[in-house]
Formats: structure tokens, sequence, C-alpha cells
């Protein structure tokens, strides 16, 4: 192995600063203010097509909605959107995990099984608290 190719490989590299962890007074991490520090925040993304992927329903909805101005006209991806809306705010209580259904349907979802419907369980969710105390937040009462 080359170690004189190494030292100036590393010599030569610019420190990115900003990247780490923020710094408190005395040296130490200042969790209260950055949160938790996570490796996986803190690396960029690993493949060129990881953004794509990420956006990938998001660019599908553009492209349909795109279409549909095309062929029918202004109208109908404004009452598609619309119903996307209403089918959103449709919920059960604030402590009860809601499966959006109605959304699922008018998205065309509800025929394909796809990764979250196996590995999604909202009886495995983290999510758990008081069902009063939850309800009464939702309505503003806290």
């Amino acid at each position: 192995m080359n170690t004189r190719g190494l030292r100036s490989q590393l010599k030569d590299s610019v420190p990115v600063t900003g990247m780490g962890p923020q710094v408190g007074a005395y040296g130490v991490q200042d969790t209260l203010r950055s949160g938790f520090s996570s490796v996986k925040n803190e690396l960029l993304p690993s493949h060129a097509l990881e953004l794509s992927e990420k956006n990938f329903q998001l660019n599908q909805d553009k492209m349909n909605f795109s279409t549909l101005r095309n062929i029918q006209g202004l109208h109908a991806p404004l009452k598609l959107q619309m119903e996307y809306r209403a089918a959103r705010q449709i919920q059960r209580l604030p402590f009860l995990q809601s499966s959006h259904l109605a959304l699922d349907t008018l998205k065309g979802n509800d025929e394909s099984i796809s990764f979250e419907d196996i590995l999604n369980d909202p009886a495995q969710s983290e999510m758990m608290g008081e069902p009063h105390v939850m309800v009464e937040y939702k309505l503003g009462m806290m």
C-alpha cells in the first residue's frame, strides 16, 4: 500500500465545516439546541437516484395532473385535488391510526399491495398515549 499517496490525499483534502454536531461551551454536543446526532442526517445521498425515488409519488402526481389538464381541461385536476384534500381530512380519533381508505381508493392504491401494507401495521406502532389527553389537545382544550 502506498502510504505516501494516502498522506498527500489527507493533507490536500479540505475539511467540511458545519456538517457535524454543534459543540456547546464545554466542548460537548448541545443536544437541546441541535437534537440528537444521527449519522444518517449528516450523510449526503448515497446514490444519484435516491432523491428521485423519494420524490417519485410527487412527480407521478404532477405528471398525472398535467396530463389530465391537457386532456380534460383545468377543472379536472382541481376537482381531483379537492377530493384528495377532503379525503385526507377524514380520520379517526387522534389516538387511533387512520387507514385513509378513501384517499387510497381515489389514488388507486387500494388494488395494489405495497411495502407499507405489509410492514406498516398500526398495531405495532410506537405511537401510544392517553386517549383523553390526545383528544383534548386536538380540540385545543389544553
